[in-house]
């Protein structure tokens, strides 16, 4: 269970991201946001590798490419996020988001070639389902949702690469690659971004912006570990963990509840979350008694 702990772990960070970003949003743009929050998340951990040199692991890299990919697809999923949340609950826009699993299946199928049990393409298609079911009431509802909805559909595409890149650089050790690499390049991609639309912060929305730092980078970090414990077949259900914690979120911050196409589809979606992973223990339990050794 150590994947799975991770990954809830770092989704429920991945939330009170979104939501303290959502607050943010009404007064600060995007590149501002996400400008600070890797202000923060560099300089920590460059300090924490100063206290205690070779922290994080080897600065360099046998695929540079492939970890530019994870680069690319972080920051299109963090402005595309931003940029979504800033239109939708966050209850509506992780009904978009748990198409991830789905995406990330295909993706370690076609790129990585893991094995997936039937059962798991048949349950996170029924989770798809119910995500269609929840969001195609409210497609004729006007622009700004619509927008909403495509802006965090971009983004959980990206999340699903860079989720597929996290499984491939698994033997790579350390936090570099995931954590300081993607900062100092958010820096330089966001910074210029900021310049333009700076508005001054208080104190207390500047402890803010920098939180969000801290809760990106040990997010981040929590869900490329997860992936190094287990494939996606086995942790793309656990996504939907994100589901309650949105509601209770929208609820207790800006009041709103989810409307019945939301429950409905949110119902279908951790019902194929349950299933599968039954289906997997199901598939997976008379391998792991083959390999138990015979009694003497």
């Amino acid at each position: 269970m150590k994947g799975p702990a991770l990954l809830l772990a770092g989704i429920v960070l991945f939330s009170l991201l979104d939501a303290n970003s959502k607050l943010l949003s009404g007064q600060y743009g995007v590149g501002q946001v996400i400008f600070l929050r890797y202000a923060v998340l560099v300089p920590a951990f460059l300090a924490a590798r100063a206290i205690r040199p070779g922290f994080g692991g080897p600065l360099g890299t046998r695929r540079p490419w492939l970890h530019a990919v994870r680069i690319l697809a972080m920051m299109i999923s963090a402005s595309s996020f931003f940029l979504a949340f800033r239109r939708l609950p966050l209850a509506e826009g992780y009904l978009v988001f748990f198409t991830a699993p789905f995406l990330t299946l295909a993706l370690s199928a076609l790129i990585l070639r893991e094995p997936v049990p039937r059962a798991a393409w048949g349950w996170c298609l029924a989770g798809f389902g119910g995500v269609l079911l929840a969001v195609a009431p409210k497609l004729g509802g006007g622009g700004g949702p619509l927008s909403g909805y495509l802006a965090v559909f971009i983004g959980t595409i990206a999340f699903a690469v860079s989720q597929t890149v996290n499984r491939r650089l698994r033997d790579e050790p350390g936090l570099v690659g995931v954590v300081l690499w993607p900062g100092l390049v958010g820096l330089l991609v966001f910074g210029p971004m900021a310049a333009l639309d700076w508005v001054p912060a208080p104190p207390l929305d500047l402890a803010r912006l920098g939180l969000n730092g801290v809760l990106a980078g040990s997010a981040v970090v929590l869900t490329a570990a997860a992936y190094r414990h287990a494939d996606a077949a086995r942790l793309g259900p656990y996504g939907f963990v994100a589901l309650p914690v949105s509601v209770g979120l929208d609820l207790g911050l800006w009041g709103v509840a989810p409307d019945p196409a939301t429950l409905l589809g949110g119902a279908v979606v951790v019902f194929a979350c349950v299933m599968s992973e039954r289906a997997r223990r199901a598939e997976t339990a008379p391998l792991a008694a083959a390999r138990q050794p015979a009694p003497p």
